[in-house]
């Protein structure tokens, strides 16, 4: 009989949670799409349960297993050891604790030595499952990066801020075995190492005026404009060890960001951008290579927060001697519970089982399918009109051929960082001006580069992508170059430095998007699109239908697409689009939606200057019962 898991992760950023039915991945959302406050950790996520639960059609009782990451739980769900009783006084100070604190401070050989798994339970509000598992952070990363191949033998890399008191983690796979190199339990009674790549690029995030844990991929396209002027400067504060692992000087964490908010401010921000990706960028290559030596592989898998750098992914996947580059598509932490739902089912299997479950990711889309919905809530909106069209594909990429904004809202959403066609803003990146016009639209940042998406069957034409790289082209977790005729055909997806992100789409997949990209083709000669997320700047990726249609009200773009019909606000709707939308939608009031739109940072080359202090710009710590709580274990 088969069993029902529900993985969760509640840390500092990015809470989600997922429910597998064995090893079948049958749902996901991350909690900002519910709440709507990006990368929102605000809570712990029983609003997702509720919604994965709801979008399989199972109840509390069905679940049979609960993967969680080692995250704080109240104290009364702590086992009373000694160590409590003689800091009791501490204790009594503090409302929750971390689990991963607790298994290194009293030295803990497994987690359940330390917490009371049915407690735990209980305050996951699934009282009744059968088994717990409290999942080792870098090993949720690693998994999903073998598990979603059918590789014989691999490097596992992972790499972010920190989890479980460590910034990597290195695996290698070999002959039925998975090896750990470096990450395992001896990790867990050790302090954070000092000086990780991705607390650099968190640490010159912050410095250039930018949100930490948040911006991140603003530095990335920044860099492109600039030179990298510091980078003898910062790289000499690092090396890369015999083994593979990436040491600093620095004797903590907040020594390496006092470091790089006094360094960068020196420079203009692209040069300091640029200075810290070639940093990274060398000295996780130089890991890589002296890992692959010592651990021969032609496959790498990648997941961790740091690996949402594009050009960092394609930098690896053109020097080093591999056959095949796979990044897990939530690459984050909002992907860990899938890889604690598989860290549970290994345990439970065995790795021979396990190994036999392997199968490639199809797809990301997991979140709720509103199309019964959508199409009712438009119809019911004042000022909203219904296009007249027989096919809506056709009629979409017609206007978009013609110089329209579009966006298409279809099926199940997107799980993860990148919009791949379920939730996605289409325009033609036949023209520069394209890019501009997004960007005010959006309320979006001058420099970032959009994103590309392009049939199967015309992105080798296109795009430099071939074996080693197209698996990760399918979710958009990786940049490659643009073949140089294609350069000035497609120039609004083109980055300064001739690359792009490009989304490789079959037609099985996702037919609605696949065909408008197809018509697109005919009508014009070029089979590219831009695919952007479907979201103003600084808001998650739209998931309800309230709020597609108010971006439609709003102006952000001039048509929605979806599997019925097309729609387009009244010419004579200005008022409508000023004012706050409520609209009815099978019988279900829609909450209005209030936003913010921030403007952050300068021109590129402007010579203005930052606060360096960083406490005004970074997230404070909005778990209700996390008061006291220190900076958390949980990277970018």
């Amino acid at each position: 009989m088969s069993q029902l898991i529900v993985g969760l992760h509640a840390g500092y950023h990015d809470s989600s949670a997922v429910v597998f039915e064995d090893y079948t991945f049958k749902a996901a959302v991350q909690l900002e799409r519910l709440t709507r406050i990006k990368g929102d950790a605000s809570k712990f996520p029983y609003d997702c349960i509720e919604e994965v639960l709801s979008i399989v059609g199972a109840k509390h009782s069905d679940v049979g297993a609960v993967a969680i990451s080692r995250m704080y739980f109240p104290n009364e769900v702590f086992k009373r050891r000694w160590w409590w009783r003689a800091n009791r006084a501490y204790i009594r100070r503090k409302t929750v604790r971390g689990l991963a604190t607790e298994i290194r401070t009293s030295r803990a050989r497994a987690p359940e030595e330390v917490i009371d798994s049915r407690k735990a339970l209980q305050f996951v509000r699934l009282p009744e499952a059968q088994a717990i598992h409290f999942y080792d952070h870098h090993e949720a990363h690693a998994l999903p990066a073998l598990f979603y191949t059918d590789w014989d033998c691999a490097l596992l890399v992972t790499a972010d801020g920190a989890g479980d008191n460590i910034s990597y983690s290195h695996r290698h796979f070999k002959d039925g075995k998975l090896h750990i190199v470096y990450g395992g339990e001896d990790t867990w009674h050790t302090r954070l190492p000092p000086g990780g790549m991705a607390h650099l690029y968190q640490a010159v995030t912050g410095a250039l005026g930018f949100r930490e844990n948040r911006h991140e991929g603003k530095i990335t396209g920044l860099a492109a404009f600039g030179r990298p002027v510091l980078y003898d400067e910062i790289v000499s504060h690092f090396w890369v060890d015999d083994e593979g692992l990436i040491r600093s000087k620095f004797p903590r964490t907040k020594t390496l960001f006092n470091y790089i908010r006094r360094v960068a401010p020196q420079v203009k921000r692209e040069d300091a951008a640029a200075s810290v990706q070639k940093v990274v960028e060398d000295l996780m290559l130089t890991s890589a290579r002296r890992l692959l030596e010592r651990y021969p592989a032609r496959k790498l898998g990648l997941a961790g927060g740091l690996f949402a750098n594009v050009k960092l992914n394609q930098l690896l996947a053109e020097k080093l001697p591999i056959d095949e580059i796979f990044v897990f598509p939530p690459m984050g932490d909002e992907g860990l519970p899938v890889g604690g739902v598989l860290a549970y089912l290994l345990r439970r299997d065995g790795m021979v089982q396990w190994l036999k479950e392997r199968r490639r990711l199809e797809n990301v889309y997991l979140g709720r399918d509103y199309d019964s919905e959508i199409d009712g809530a438009l119809r019911a909106t004042p000022g909203v009109r219904q296009v007249k069209t027989v096919l809506p594909a056709e009629e979409a990429a017609r206007r978009i051929a013609a110089g329209e904004i579009g966006a298409i809202y279809t099926g199940r959403m997107e799980y993860g960082p990148r919009a791949l066609g379920a939730r996605s803003i289409l325009a033609s990146p036949q023209n520069r001006e394209t890019h501009e016009k997004l960007n005010e639209r959006l309320d979006r940042t001058e420099f970032m580069p959009f994103a590309p998406v392009v049939a199967a069957e015309h992105a080798a034409e296109i795009f430099e992508i071939s074996n080693v790289n197209s698996y990760a082209c399918r979710f958009m977790t990786i940049a490659c170059k643009v073949r140089e005729p294609w350069r000035n055909r497609i120039p609004a997806v083109v980055h300064v430095d001739g690359t792009a992100r490009p989304q490789v789409v079959t037609r099985e997949l996702n037919p609605l998007y696949y065909d408008i990209l197809a018509v697109h083709g005919r009508l014009t000669g070029v089979p590219v699109l831009v695919n952007t997320s479907f979201n103003v700047h600084e808001e998650p990726i739209v998931n309800a239908p309230a709020e597609c249609v108010q971006a439609l009200i709003d102006g952000r773009i001039d048509f929605l697409v979806t599997r019925q019909a097309i729609y387009e606000c009244d010419t004579d709707t200005d008022a409508i689009a000023k004012r706050t939308l409520r609209v009815r939608a099978d019988g279900n009031q829609l909450s209005s939606i209030h936003r913010s739109k921030i403007k952050i940072g300068v021109g590129i080359g402007e010579s203005e200057r930052y606060p360096l202090s960083g406490e005004s710009r970074r997230r404070p710590l909005r778990h209700p019962h996390e008061a006291g709580r220190a900076r958390s274990q949980h990277g970018p």
